[in-house]
């Protein structure tokens, strides 16, 4: 088994006859990788950055949330849309409206262990049914021109461990690109990931293989190539209070710099600040006021020191803007803090 050298997270890739700029890509994150958040990690340098999932059934009826889910901005040079369901109608549907409103690339979810997701026989619960995951893969491929990727697990639990036999068929479909979560459905988020079982998938297929789950910086990036054979890698969780980890990543391998990381008080403050107006734009105030909480607080967690409880506080339940943006500074900025930045 190859293996990818670190300094060629920085090279292109095709997939399906798509070019990627690079080798590390954001993951889909539902209710994390919205539009605001994907334009920041794209501006950083991430070489492909995936829209939230989108239910099928959803965009295939028209849903206001799932049409703004899709839409392409001209700032992403690559725009990937993924889709999950389990009904091969809505699926080849969902594919087409996305591709007609611009996706380059569409991915379908057979990885998603959340209990919504797999309770409806969706996401990762796929992994138990190849056969029926194969003709929902199918009737995708049928349905539009552009390249068509997945997805997914090692499988659905440790005597399912099936992945790269479905990779395989997949590829037999004409899937262009398998992304692979190096846990079972059963471990959630759970102890580590094998990047060792990502490898029998390598070895199965002769498509690119995407490893995703635990990479973060360059030591693990390192590993999880050296392990896994992969051709690229997907950064998820990492990325919470970091929209340039992937980027940050990129511009190690190729020697170029920090991929704008905010540094000091002032820059951070600056930086959070223009994200959070971004996300009240996007979503409308009342909606975009409570969006934001959750990467506010990743941010602090991620930056502010000890002791500054009864401000993290105030400005989770805060829901003037003016007011949180006051909260912002004043943590950031006119109380600069060292702070525990990983890039």
């Amino acid at each position: 088994m190859s293996t990818v050298p670190f300094s060629r997270l920085a090279s292109p890739l095709e997939i399906g006859g798509v070019s990627l700029r690079n080798r590390v890509f954001l993951a889909p994150m539902s209710g994390v990788t919205d539009l605001p958040f994907r334009l920041r990690a794209h501006g950083h340098g991430a070489g492909l950055v995936v829209s939230e999932m989108v239910a099928s059934g959803e965009l295939a009826k028209g849903r206001d949330e799932s049409i703004r889910r899709i839409r392409r901005r001209p700032e992403i040079d690559v725009h990937m849309v993924q889709i999950a369901g389990r009904d091969r109608i809505w699926m080849a549907e969902a594919a087409r409206i996305a591709a007609d409103a611009g996706a380059d690339i569409i991915d379908i979810n057979m990885g998603c262990p959340a209990k919504k997701v797999t309770g409806g026989y969706s996401g990762s619960a796929l992994m138990r049914e190849p056969d029926h995951a194969l003709s929902l893969i199918e009737a995708v491929v049928r349905a539009v021109q552009v390249p068509v990727t997945v997805k997914m697990r090692l499988g659905w639990d440790e005597d399912c461990l099936n992945a790269p036999q479905i990779a395989r068929r997949a590829e037999d479909a004409g899937i262009a690109m398998v992304t692979v979560h190096g846990r079972t459905r059963c471990q959630f988020y759970k102890g580590r990931a094998d990047w060792r079982a990502i490898a029998r998938v390598k070895e199965a297929v002769s498509i690119p293989v995407v490893a995703n789950g635990d990479g973060a910086g360059r030591r693990e990036a390192e590993a999880m190539l050296q392990q896994s054979g992969a051709d690229a890698i997907m950064i998820g969780r990492a990325h919470y209070g970091a929209p340039w980890a992937a980027g940050a990543l990129v511009h190690e391998a190729a020697g170029t710099g920090d991929a704008g990381v905010p540094r000091d008080g002032a820059a951070r403050a600056a930086y959070i600040v223009s994200h959070y107006r971004d996300m009240l734009s996007h979503y409308g105030e009342a909606q975009g006021v409570r969006h934001a909480r959750k990467h506010l607080g990743w941010y602090f967690d991620r930056f502010a020191g000890e002791g500054l409880a009864p401000l993290r506080a105030r400005m989770m339940t805060e829901t003037d803007p003016a007011a949180v943006e006051r909260l912002l500074l004043g943590i950031y900025q006119e109380q600069p803090v060292p702070g525990r930045l990983v890039a």
